[in-house]
């Protein structure tokens, strides 16, 4: 299994000049690549290289290995869409292979710039280090902050799934991030605040809309994607070290598409989409395949509405957000963990269908943990 692990650069100021200057003429060399691409309406690595190599190398003086990155990186874009022409950022991400970047010992690299080879130290943690024995294919060089970053991709065994009839239900939901059939709630009123603090901090900052409120705007987007993802890389590895230690499986909503199926008022829509959900499903999935553990999607119809005690299902059951109340029965409880109860129940059913596989292109990050 393929993940990509984050590395802090430590150049000095010199060679955070010289990792500068290479990835702007890099990505200008894109952007000349990605025209005649456009131009020729084609996506193929070898048409474009026969077209651009020499060129690109005589006019934004290149590397023969920097101008071969850059056409593989215009061609991987334009296999994705050829519908327009896309332009590169100056300092959008350089594409490093393994004759352009080389560890030396376990805190240095040696990387191609313009000005020749720089060897600089990088940190990491321990969760990321133990990792670097499996280092496999390309890097990415970006700059975030004024701080460089190597985006490194490694290789992972994955063991086979564990063999299991039980689930762990988990339902995702707008107060509560999510519930389990276990009864327990996780990252609920403390988030839940926070989110609003944002919003509200967002939405005087955009009232403003002065350089200094706009500023300060992109400081908090980033403040607020770091809080988002940490939040979702410890959700997911709870859920997944209690199924781990308790030798089950999990079970989810399958809510692909879910936007577009429903309707809602805009406060209820900036509740609903404003969290991570797919990150959070994400980071389950790739967890729970290192675990062992194995991951079922079920049709996320009426799972809020059913009764786990007689099975009577109506709209009614449902009589506030927080609470179920069955009309048939009597039977009542808190509606997110009878959610999870039923998703968990409905995972028994069909045992044998597992998360989607991941494309290559959708290599998840652990540069959160």
């Amino acid at each position: 299994m393929r993940l990509t692990i984050s590395l802090k650069l430590l150049p000095t100021p010199e060679q955070a000049e010289s990792l500068r200057l290479t990835m702007t003429r890099f990505n200008a060399a894109c952007n000349a690549i990605s025209e005649r691409a456009f131009t020729l309406k084609t996506a193929s690595h070898v048409r474009l290289h026969r077209e651009c190599y020499y060129r690109i190398r005589a006019e934004f003086r290149l590397s023969a290995q920097m101008a071969v990155r850059a056409i593989g990186k215009v061609s991987e874009v334009y296999k994705r869409d050829k519908t327009r022409q896309h332009q590169f950022r100056p300092d959008g991400a350089m594409t490093l292979d393994n004759r352009l970047l080389s560890y030396k010992r376990l805190d240095h690299i040696s990387i191609l710039t313009l000005q020749g080879r720089q060897t600089m130290a990088f940190v990491c943690g321990p969760y990321h280090q133990a990792r670097l024995s499996r280092i496999k294919g390309e890097a990415d060089l970006i700059e975030r902050d004024e701080k460089f970053f190597l985006l490194q991709t490694v290789e992972l065994p994955e063991p086979p799934p564990i063999e299991t009839t039980e689930f762990l239900g988990v339902d995702l939901g707008i107060v509560n991030l999510a519930t389990t059939s276990d009864g327990e709630t996780l990252s609920g009123k403390t988030v839940k605040s926070l989110r609003h603090r944002h919003h509200r901090l967002r939405k005087k900052l955009q009232a403003k809309g002065t350089k200094s409120a706009k500023r300060l705007l992109k400081k908090r987007r980033r403040k607020e994607t770091s809080f988002q993802r940490d939040v979702n890389h410890c959700l997911s590895k709870r859920l997944v070290t209690t199924a781990q230690r308790t030798g089950r499986g999990i079970a989810l909503e399958e809510l692909t598409g879910i936007r577009s199926r429903i309707r809602a008022s805009r406060p209820q829509r900036r509740v609903q989409h404003g969290w991570a959900f797919r990150q959070l499903r994400e980071f389950l999935v790739y967890k729970a395949r290192l675990a062992g553990v194995p991951i079922v999607l079920v049709d996320p119809r009426n799972t809020s509405r059913t009764c786990p005690a007689c099975g009577h299902c109506e709209k009614a059951n449902r009589p506030t957000q927080s609470r179920f109340s069955c009309v048939s029965c009597r039977f009542s409880g808190d509606a997110d963990h009878i959610a999870a109860v039923n998703i968990g129940r409905a995972a028994v059913n069909r045992p044998d269908v597992d998360a989607p596989p991941r494309s290559e292109s959708q290599t998840p990050s652990l540069a959160a943990g």
